[in-house]
Order: C-alpha cells, then sequence, then structure tokens
C-alpha cells in the first residue's frame, strides 16, 4: 500500500523547509550589495509568516487532531508519526511567534557585518522546522530527530562570529553537551523500545501500563507499576529524563548555560531561551505523559526532585550575577524549575491534561517576557560592550520606551503587579501542586519566587536611577519592532493571563 501524505497536516515545517532552502539558493546568486541582506531577512520573515498562517487555519479548521505518516490499516490502527492536535497548535503558535522576535532581532545583528548572513536564515529556518515538528512527532523515532534537527543547528549559529574566542568556547560547549544529551537519551530510549517492541507512543503507553502484552517479557507477562517492575524499564525511564533534562537546562545537567548564552549572539541567546527550550519541554511532555504514562509512578518523583533543585540553583546563581546576560541565563534555568513543577503532580492529579495545560500556559508567558528582556539587551549591546547591569543605570530616563519596556518584562517575570501575566503563570503552577498534593514542592517554589524578587527588582531599580551621562545612540531599525511585539504579547497576557490556558485548550 502506498503512504498516504497529507501536506496541509505538514505544511508548517514544510514551508520553512523550502525556504531555508529558498535563502540559501538566493545567497548564492544574488550580487552582494548592501540590500542583499534585509532582502533575505524579509524572505525569511515572509515564509515563518505563511507557516504561522497554515498553523492558524489548522486551528480554525477543528474537526480534531489530524494525522498523516500512519501504518496501513491492515497491519495496524491509529498508529501515526505525526499528528497536530491542541498541543501541536499551541507551540506552533509560540515557536512562530517567537521566530518573529528572533529575526527581527537578527536583522539587528546581522547589519554590522561579519556574519555570513544566508548561512545565518538558514540554519535559523533549519531549527524552526525541527521546533514545528517535534510537538507532532508520536513516535520516538521522530521525536529523537526533530530533537536534534532543532539542536544542531545551533552550534553553527553560536560560532557564527568569527575569530570571537568565547563564541567558539560556547559553540564547543553546547555541542559536547548535546552529543552527550542525545547519547544518553537514545541509550534510554533503546531500553524501550527493546522492552515494548514498538517506537509509537499510544503503543508504548499501552505496553507500560500494562493494556497488551510486552514483547520483551517473558511469556508476553504485562507490565506493571508494582514492584515487580523489571529494573531495566526504571533505567530506561530515568535516562530518557536526564537526556531531555540537558535540553531544557534542568540540574544537575545546567552547567553549560550561562557560558553558552553569554558567548553566544545575543539572537541565539534568545533563540535557546525561548525556541529551544520549548522544544525540549515539547519532547519531555509527549514522552511523559503519552509514552510513559503508565508509569508516571516511577517518574513523577524525579521531575519532582529536579524541578526542586531547578529552581532553586538557577535563582541562588542569578542573584550572584552582574552581567546582563548572564542573569537571563540562570533565570531561564529557574524558570525551567517551574515548568517542570506541574509534571511533578500528573500521576497524584491522575490527569495529565491540567497539568500539561499548567506547564505550557506558564511557558507561553515566559517565553513573551523573556523574549522582551533579551531584545533590550540586544538594543543595550550596542553601545555597551560588556553589558554589566550597571550599565542599564538611567535607562529609562535616556531611553524611555526601551527601560519601561525592559521594567515591566522583568516585573513580570517576577510575578508582581502591574505585570499580571507572570503573577497569574505562578498562581496555575501553584494549584496544580497544591491540588495534587505537592504541597512541599509549591512551598519550595513560593520561596524560589521571593528569591527571584531580590534580582529583578534590583535590576529594575537601576533602571531608573540616574546614571552617567552618555551619548544618544539612534536604536538599530528592527531593534524597535522586536521590543515592541514582545512587549504587546507580554502586556496582552497581563490583560487576560486566562488567555494562556484557553491556547493551551486549542
Amino acid at each position: 500500500m502506498i503512504q498516504q501524505i497529507d501536506y496541509f497536516v505538514i505544511a508548517p515545517p514544510l514551508v520553512l523547509a523550502l525556504v531555508a532552502g529558498l535563502v540559501l539558493l538566493l545567497d548564492v546568486f544574488l550580487p552582494a550589495r548592501p540590500r542583499t541582506k534585509p532582502a533575505l531577512g524579509l524572505v525569511t520573515m515572509a515564509g515563518i509568516l505563511i507557516s504561522l498562517g497554515f498553523v492558524i487555519a489548522q486551528a480554525a479548521g477543528g474537526g480534531g487532531p489530524r494525522s498523516t505518516f500512519c501504518v496501513p490499516p491492515e497491519r495496524a490502527s491509529g498508529l501515526c508519526s505525526f499528528v497536530v492536535d491542541g498541543f501541536t497548535l499551541t507551540f506552533g503558535v509560540l515557536v512562530l511567534v517567537a521566530a518573529v522576535v528572533v529575526v527581527l532581532m537578527s536583522m539587528t545583528e546581522l547589519a554590522g557585518g561579519g556574519i555570513p548572513v544566508g548561512e545565518w536564515y538558514f540554519l535559523l529556518l533549519c531549527t524552526l522546522v525541527g521546533a514545528v515538528t517535534l510537538p507532532a512527532s508520536r513516535d520516538l523515532i521522530m521525536l529523537v530527530v526533530a530533537l536534534e534537527l532543532v539542536s544542531l543547528p545551533v552550534f553553527a549559529l553560536t560560532a557564527m562570529r568569527r575569530y570571537d574566542g568565547r563564541a567558539s568556547e560556547a559553540a564547543v560547549k553546547l555541542f559536547v553537551v548535546s552529543v552527550v544529551s542525545t547519547a544518553v537519551m537514545l541509550f534510554g530510549v533503546s531500553l524501550l523500545y527493546g522492552l515494548a517492541g514498538t517506537v509509537y507512543l499510544s503503543r508504548l503507553s499501552a505496553v507500560f501500563s500494562g493494556r497488551i502484552p510486552a514483547p520483551g517479557m517473558a511469556d508476553g507477562a504485562a507490565l506493571t507499576t508494582g514492584q515487580d517492575l523489571p529494573a531495566v524499564v526504571t533505567v530506561g525511564v530515568v535516562l530518557v529524563v536526564a537526556g531531555f533534562a540537558f535540553k531544557i537546562a534542568a540540574v544537575p545537567f545546567h552547567s553549560w548555560a550561562a557560558d553558552v548564552y553569554q558567548g553566544a549572539p545575543i539572537p541565539v541567546a534568545a533563540l535557546l531561551s525561548v525556541i529551544s527550550k520549548a522544544a525540549g519541554f515539547a519532547g519531555l511532555m509527549l514522552v511523559l505523559t503519552i509514552g510513559l504514562s503508565g508509569q508516571a509512578a516511577t517518574w513523577a518523583p524525579i521531575v519532582a526532585i529536579i524541578a526542586a533543585l531547578t529552581m532553586t540553583v538557577g535563582n541562588l546563581l542569578a542573584m550572584r550575577q552582574r552581567s546582563a546576560v548572564r542573569l537571563l541565563a540562570w533565570s531561564s534555568v529557574a524558570q525551567s524549575g517551574y515548568v517542570l513543577a506541574p509534571l511533578a503532580v500528573a500521576a497524584a492529579s491522575g490527569s495529565a491534561i491540567t497539568t500539561v495545560s499548567a506547564s505550557m500556559a506558564y511557558l507561553l508567558i515566559y517565553a513573551a517576557m523573556n523574549l522582551g528582556a533579551f531584545a533590550v539587551v540586544l538594543l543595550v549591546s550596542r553601545t555597551s560592550a560588556g553589558n554589566e547591569l550597571d550599565d542599564y543605570r538611567g535607562l529609562a530616563l535616556r531611553s524611555p520606551a526601551a527601560g519601561l519596556s525592559l521594567a515591566f518584562c522583568l516585573i513580570c517575570l517576577a510575578g508582581l503587579p502591574p505585570g499580571l501575566a507572570g503573577l497569574f503563570a505562578k498562581v496555575f503552577v501553584f494549584r496544580e501542586l497544591v491540588e495534587g498534593g505537592s504541597g512541599w514542592l509549591a512551598v519550595i517554589m513560593a520561596a524560589n519566587t521571593v528569591i527571584g524578587l531580590y534580582y529583578y527588582a534590583t535590576w529594575t531599580a537601576r533602571l531608573f536611577t540616574p546614571g552617567e551621562a552618555r551619548i544618544p545612540h539612534p536604536p538599530p531599525p528592527m531593534t524597535r519592532p522586536a521590543i515592541g511585539l514582545a512587549v504587546a504579547v507580554a502586556v496582552l497576557f497581563s490583560l487576560a493571563p486566562q488567555l494562556a490556558l484557553d491556547l493551551t485548550a486549542l
């Protein structure tokens, strides 16, 4: 039987892949003129917007989940590798809207020269193909391939500033960490496949919940979650969780984050903190809540401990930073702990849907705030090479739009009014933790929220403190739209914080 492909279902990543090839061809054949760089940026932007249009069309079409790349019905029913549902659409919107901001920031970064423009946009689009494909992946092979497609181009993007020792060091560190995490995750995946005899998440769920016999067990016995659970299953689950923990910079696999963020170009740091992190969380949620839902009693305590350590270590290290980018890096580590926390109560709550919705809502709000902060950091980096926190003294007085935008994003990340989006994001998570019976994790999160207030408030106070007078520099042309779009989304969530939860229920 010939495989039937629904091209409307795969349209978002397909458009991005085609535009990536187009950008590379245009870079080869277009003459080297001053207008070529912005032209390639506009082509990239157009491809992202078209892909976003397809995602919106899929959401507006309704009719329930749609799938393709499925096993023929005569061999098995309901086993598909690519599924578009509310989960896929939510992450698609998040990734593509964030990509628009990253492209605008990239136009500012590339305007100074020294970075190959065509290769930059090609690699960026390849990363987006993986980030859009990963939430739709429903088998282990496609999950791993999509996750690597997100990770591999970022190595080259990080090292694009030639003859920059710090960027080269960051690229090497990111490469080594990613290779190790992939090896660990593949080992875990191989163990799970060896026991279950399938790569499809829905079939894995049936095997590991005991609904169907496990081919890897003697006499076709069913796997259960009691004391007779084979140790190899636990090892496989732990290795898979550890592999994804590397990707999202969760403790104890977090040490690469600050050095990589500081050494990479700021648009790449923003990409790592939002798009790459969102893709990692999408894969982790799929594997845990679908493929390993029957083993929640095994992985939920591990996730709870990792979440508590991640938010605590991230906040404590952020308090010591004097560099803006390093502070945002450790803050991003702490935010990963908040996103992980609801998944830790999936077993106790009995419903993975509500816990995943809380994590996704927090991730949506965090993404908007973090992108706005990185856009302002990019603006300041054009005039302050060190990009220390002291360089932001009086920014709200010298450049009111940029200063107020950064202050609003930091207040939202801290969860203080008028940044109601950040406050409600934490309320979403608190509610799930308390209702799931993890009061100890809620207490740890509350303590970490107070710790986070310190460094967010300290940075915000610097923005309104009169500082050294400086010669004003006109902002790069694409920085203002990047800041404006990120802050507009942040304001939207602040005015209607429930919108974040509504988006997760598409």
